[in-house]
């Protein structure tokens, strides 16, 4: 496992300045790149063990850190501007991990992203935000940013973009009915969504939601190494 760390950054920019960890081989030598967000109170270890748990050595993992914890300081549901600069600085982050890769040629559709609860709304929120053909988006409880009625007027495709949407239900953070409109939307978008729910499941990742995620991304490394 290895670390990168950038200079700490400007107040307003909070998590620019926090660490990468990587596990796998380098994203340049791997079929695909899978980018994981931890959720609230969590760490980019904590999700890196994800990683190990789905036991595909040719997948290359990136796992930034959010500062103290948090992506942001309130709800998910809560008005954005309430979670600023934070949730702005969360997007900011995962735009520049992807860029990154972009621009080290490794393509689109060769990118994958997985976010568990808070990092699973930043997941969803930045692949609505910045669509594109990813190689998966997986969110495990988690919706987009955004009180109910806000509008979802994301402009762009997900152009045929897998996605794996696991939630609880009831869950104490996330409302089904959160996840039920995101899956509609990301529909909309393009996007081949399949939403699984698992009524009594306690705030966690299961075992039948690492399967789903683990079929997902052998897909993409199999389409990677004939490439």
């Amino acid at each position: 496992m290895n670390s990168s760390r950038k200079q700490p950054g400007d107040p307003r920019d909070p998590h620019g300045g926090q660490p990468t960890l990587s596990a796998g081989p380098p994203p340049g030598e791997a079929a695909a790149t899978l980018v994981l967000l931890h959720g609230r109170g969590g760490s980019a270890e904590d999700i890196l063990s994800l990683y190990a748990e789905l036991g595909l050595p040719g997948l290359a993992a990136l796992a930034p850190q959010a500062a103290g914890g948090t992506w942001y300081p309130n709800t998910f549901l809560a008005p954005p501007e309430v979670n600023q600069p934070h949730l702005d600085s969360a997007l900011r982050r995962v735009e520049s991990i992807v860029s990154d890769l972009l621009a080290s040629d490794i393509p689109g559709d060769r990118i994958a992203l997985l976010g568990f609860s808070q990092g699973a709304c930043l997941t969803l929120e930045y692949a609505a935000r910045h669509p594109r053909r990813f190689g998966a988006v997986i969110g495990l409880t988690g919706g987009l940013v955004g009180p109910p009625g806000t509008p979802r007027d994301y402009a762009g495709s997900l152009d045929g973009t897998p996605v794996f949407l696991g939630t609880s239900d009831p869950d104490p953070h996330v409302p089904f009915a959160r996840v039920r409109e995101t899956e509609a939307v990301l529909t909309r978008m393009g996007a081949a969504v399949e939403l699984r729910r698992y009524p009594g499941m306690p705030h966690t990742v299961n075992r039948d939601e690492l399967d789903a995620a683990r079929s997902l991304l052998e897909r993409l490394l199999s389409k990677g190494e004939r490439e």
